[in-house]
């Protein structure tokens, strides 16, 4: 069996951050959750509408059941809590899209009561990691609402690169939007491996 069939993820949990803690989702989170996950502005700019409580269980008992890749089509959804705290403020997610091409995408929702302090970028790059050092891909790609200011800053600051602006590519909730790609390769990790505080 050669090395690419063998590629897989099986992170040791919790991850940790300089201030974080990553990790898979429990029923114990579910209020945490609808905290942040059932707010129409937080939902605006992603491809979820608000959820309820058996929503949130539904996908605790499916796709969130996921603790690490095995193989490509798979979603990993960690969540984020405050070291200090144990407080869960958002949750993270590296999809693995293609064995053959070694393409893997992140994206991230956090709760706006723990905005402005980096938290987002601080948890995507933990996931970054994973997806060039743990799996092994070749570039990770984040996908965003171009009206999703904060979402397009995260991705800077982790610097991934902006290779796109498709306009009026999808009618997403009722109205035309504009989607901006970031990209980083797995030849760029190396320079964005550590995370200056400044960037956050």
């Amino acid at each position: 069996m050669s090395s690419e069939q063998q590629r897989e993820l099986h992170p040791t949990y919790p991850i940790r951050t300089e201030r974080l803690r990553l990790r898979p989702l429990t029923p114990d989170d579910v209020n945490a959750l609808l905290a942040y996950r059932s707010l129409p502005d937080v939902c605006r700019y992603v491809p979820f509408a608000p959820m309820d409580r058996q929503q949130v269980l539904d996908r605790m008992a499916t796709i969130w059941a996921n603790t690490g890749l095995t193989d490509e089509g798979q979603a990993l959804t960690l969540g984020v809590e405050l070291a200090a705290s144990g407080a869960l403020i958002g949750d993270v997610i590296l999809f693995w899209h293609s064995r053959e091409h070694l393409g893997g995408e992140i994206g991230y929702v956090f709760n706006p009561d723990h905005a402005g302090h980096g938290y987002a970028t601080e948890a995507a790059h933990a996931m970054l990691r994973l997806g060039f050092e743990g799996l092994g891909l070749h570039r990770i790609i984040a996908r965003l609402d171009e009206r999703n200011g904060a979402s397009a800053n995260v991705a800077r600051r982790l610097g991934m690169r902006q290779e796109a602006r498709l306009v009026h590519n999808e009618f997403f909730k009722g109205e035309w939007s504009t989607e901006l790609d970031f990209a980083m390769l797995a030849e760029e990790w190396p320079s964005h491996r550590e995370l200056p505080a400044g960037r956050r």
